[in-house]
């Protein structure tokens, strides 16, 4: 069954002064139920685009959408509130609703164990606590789309892995669809079915995440901590680009994967096996990007040069 585009991006140009912060030519199209994961760099563009979407910059372009403000949400990465009241005071002030009074107000309270926290003033709640307070404000709007920039950004590693489980788990069996901005591959790991891939205000790529990692990374990866030892073992094999702390072996067929298995055990090192990891997905595009602009820069001095001859 087709489903329906609830937003389409093409044409968009957004300039801060002189520099162009970010363009988008080819059409982004987000669907209903897409859980779309955004990722780059500092500076690639990723909260520009959701600023451009909820119209807070101009743009040059075309942003298309039936939905209207109020059946969009937004999650910012920054959100401040009075220290005048009490939290559950905030709370019930902006949503316009009182907690007694409201079932599933206090259903996503429970969900996200934020009942000790009523009392509290929001300047006195942890960091942990403040994002669940905002989430909770987000997901009492039961938008049909929905973006998070950075749900669980200054967070220790336990909270966060808590928080996302918790969001994992709401939104599991839901329609809604979600565009998250964060730079924690895990998260999007769990959150997202597809990837929208920024650099210095351009789009890599866009797409379901299976058949990314296909493009960029193949059927299947090895993914070994870096050592001279296995750098030595492996140095005759293809690799993917990677972090400087890992070696990434791709596996095109399956006995390639069991030739690599076979000498990764019988020296008895340890690896894993991903066929969806998206930190080798972003590297790969990026590597990818990279080799086409520097080839294309090349072709065009070589024009130059000509001309000139």
């Amino acid at each position: 069954m087709e489903r329906e585009v609830l937003l389409s991006v093409e044409n968009l140009i957004v300039r801060y002064g002189k520099d162009i912060a970010l363009q988008i030519d080819s059409p982004i199209l987000i669907e209903e139920g897409d859980r779309v994961g955004i990722i780059g760099s500092n500076g690639a563009g990723k909260s520009t685009l959701i600023r451009s979407i909820l119209g807070l910059v101009n743009y040059q372009g075309s942003i298309r959408t039936r939905l209207t403000m109020e059946q969009i949400a937004t999650h910012m990465q920054f959100n401040e509130y009075t220290d005048a009241m009490a939290t559950r005071h905030i709370m019930e002030a902006i949503l316009q609703t009182k907690i007694s009074r409201n079932q599933r107000l206090q259903e996503l309270i429970q969900y996200f164990e934020f009942e000790d926290c009523l009392r509290k003033k929001y300047s006195r709640l942890s960091g942990g606590q403040k994002q669940r307070f905002t989430i909770i404000m987000v997901m009492m709007q039961d938008a049909q789309l929905t973006f998070y920039d950075e749900v669980t950004s200054g967070l220790d590693f336990e909270t966060r892995q808590k928080l996302v489980e918790k969001m994992v788990s709401w939104y599991q069996g839901k329609d809604a669809s979600l565009c998250i901005v964060s730079h924690y591959y895990e998260e999007l790991e769990q959150l997202a079915n597809k990837l929208l891939i920024l650099d210095k205000g351009r789009v890599i790529d866009y797409g379901k995440k299976e058949e990314l990692f296909r493009k960029y990374c193949g059927r299947a990866v090895i993914i070994l901590k870096y050592s001279k030892e296995k750098e030595a073992l492996f140095q005759s094999y293809e690799k993917l680009a990677s972090p400087a702390h890992l070696i990434a072996l791709p596996c095109e067929t399956e006995e390639k994967e069991r030739e690599l298995t076979s000498l990764l055990l019988a020296h008895n090192m340890d690896y894993t096996r991903s066929t969806t990891d998206i930190e080798m997905i972003y590297t790969n595009a990026k590597k990818r990007a990279e080799i086409r602009t520097s080839s294309g820069s090349d072709s065009n001095h070589l024009v130059q040069i000509s001309h000139k001859l």
